[in-house]
């Protein structure tokens, strides 16, 4: 429980908190949704693109820390979400958010999120918060608002103590689509929105939605695939009944050892079949593990639309966006699984490639584009092996 020796009083204006599992209590002024939520508190280091942040499912139960001091400054809109699903329950921001100043804004941040049932909290030093999760690792806590600043501080730090933590906890369930979908949405420009994606004649990729951000789909569709998307438990035998000429692995939160329980059986059966196979994030570590390999969860994760990922064929290196907590463990790949891309910030994993398949993965976002182009490529490899 929170020692009221230590615990910082509550600031006259408060009405929002952060409370840590060990019992740390941190200020501001709530902002969104009110209410409070449990989750991870990560830190994201992009100065653009707090939207889509907040509406990717890869962020499923966590709480995200904003180290860009300014956010929510350009506005929400409905073009720049990556799904309707469930993504980050909460954010942690510096500043207070101010009104918006950017000609695409439909509707301020703090009413955005207010919408989406996610809570904000601003006025906090957010460089002390990254610098404790760098140092000690991504805590469990408690993000509430109340606006009239009324907590039970001792409630907030039992149940951010109780709750299990990522590891070991499968969310695929909880952001994959319900149902089949044929996807039909085009690629994004200015003054025109999404187009419409065509099929005619176009190679079959069935993609296998653990909590897909929609903006994959768009450059599949982009590289010359039509692309049927399916929820996270489809099995083997629904697959084939869609005649797919490959299978997309999308990204998605929680521990890919839990995942994986059901979906690796699955794209080992796609492997012996020799259909190709793609995927990016929490797809990519399904890849791994049935090809193999092992993942293991880090100390602080990635994530970020500024990680420089270096690609052993010829060196070159990749802009990329990140966002994951677990990783495959390079230091143990088996036999025919080859490393085709490395983080230069730590060496980790960040591609892979079967030996005398046509299947690879890689743990960025290539979709998200920071490049900004850097990494379309791997759209265009995957479709090209379609035929």
């Amino acid at each position: 429980m929170p020692d009221p020796a230590t615990t910082p009083a509550q600031p006259e204006g408060a009405t929002g908190v952060l409370v840590l599992g060990d019992g740390t209590v941190i200020w501001g002024k709530g902002f969104g949704a009110a209410g409070e939520a449990v989750g991870e508190v990560c830190f994201n280091t992009a100065m653009t693109g707090y939207q889509e942040v907040m509406t990717d499912p890869s962020y499923a139960a966590q709480i995200v820390t904003f180290t860009f001091p300014h956010i929510g400054n350009v506005g929400a809109n409905a073009e720049d979400i990556e799904s309707i699903v469930e993504g980050a329950v909460g954010c942690v921001v510096r500043q207070t958010v101010t009104p918006h100043s950017n000609f695409r804004a439909e509707q301020e941040f703090g009413e955005w999120l207010a919408a989406k049932g996610k809570i904000g909290l601003s006025g906090v030093d957010t460089r002390a918060l990254t610098r404790r999760i760098r140092l000690a690792g991504a805590p469990n806590a408690v993000i509430a608002h109340h606006p009239k600043g009324k907590f039970d501080l001792a409630k907030l730090v039992k149940r951010a103590r109780e709750w299990p933590g990522l590891e070991g906890m499968d969310l695929a369930p909880r952001v994959s689509r319900e149902k089949q979908e044929q996807w039909g949405g085009g690629y994004w420009e200015l003054g025109k929105g999404y187009g419409r994606a065509s099929w005619d004649g176009k190679p079959h990729v069935v993609a296998i939605d653990y909590g897909s951000k929609d903006n994959i789909f768009r450059n599949l569709a982009r590289a010359g695939a039509r692309v049927t998307v399916v929820p996270a438990k489809t099995s083997l035998a629904e697959i084939e009944a869609l005649k797919p000429d490959g299978v997309f692995l999308s990204n998605g939160p929680g521990d890919p050892a839990a995942t994986g329980e059901y979906a690796v059986p699955t794209i080992r059966a796609l492997l012996e079949r020799d259909v190709p196979i793609f995927g990016i994030c929490l797809g990519h570590q399904m890849l791994g593990l049935a090809a193999g390999a092992r993942t293991s969860k880090m100390h602080q994760g990635h994530r970020g639309a500024n990680h420089p990922v270096k690609r052993l064929a010829d060196g070159v290196v990749e802009i990329t966006s990140m966002n994951h907590g677990f990783a495959v463990d390079n230091t143990a790949l088996p036999e025919g699984v080859e490393e085709t891309h490395v983080s230069l910030f730590d060496g980790s994993n960040c591609g892979i490639s079967l030996r005398g398949k046509q299947a690879f993965g890689v743990q960025y976002h290539p979709e998200a584009s920071p490049g900004p182009q850097d990494s379309f490529y791997l759209f265009e490899k995957f479709v090209g092996m379609l035929g």
